[in-house]
């Protein structure tokens, strides 16, 4: 599993012009990835990481601040560029496995007590942030 994490002072995702989650920060964005090994103990570890990361004023993290948490799927994070110049996109997982991993994080984070929004699974989505501070951080589980 990949997270691209950002911190933000607000975020929303729109599908069809219509805004299916929002937060008002300090918050993150959370852009998900999903591999096809990845399974329930990585979706907890990745929650884990993303509610406990000290990446906001005074070394805090989401969870002592109760901050929103937006959560967007994102399948290109696992595109491969090593060939050619076309992406591959043969290491992201199918949507019926990813759907329900992309879920799980998002329920794992409210179980956490953070307020937490989403994107539309396998949707044309529009997203808007503003960045904080500039604050972007990559988690790997193939590296962590």
């Amino acid at each position: 599993m990949r997270a691209v994490i950002q911190r933000v002072s607000r975020a929303s995702v729109s599908v069809d012009d219509a805004v299916t989650g929002a937060i008002t920060g300090p918050g993150l964005l959370v852009f998900i990835g999903i591999t096809h090994d990845d399974d329930a103990a990585v979706v907890e570890y990745i929650a884990r990481k993303i509610a406990e990361l000290r990446i906001f004023d005074e070394e805090k993290s989401a969870t002592e601040i109760n901050a929103p948490i937006l959560v967007v799927s994102q399948f290109t994070l696992y595109g491969s560029t090593k060939k050619g110049r076309r992406p591959s996109w043969v290491a992201a997982a199918p949507g019926p496995v990813a759907a329900p991993l992309v879920d799980a994080v998002a329920d794992s984070l409210r179980a956490r007590g953070l307020p937490v929004a989403t994107g539309q699974f396998g949707a044309h989505m529009q997203v808007e942030l503003i960045n904080d501070g500039p604050v972007t951080i990559l988690l790997d589980t193939a590296s962590s």
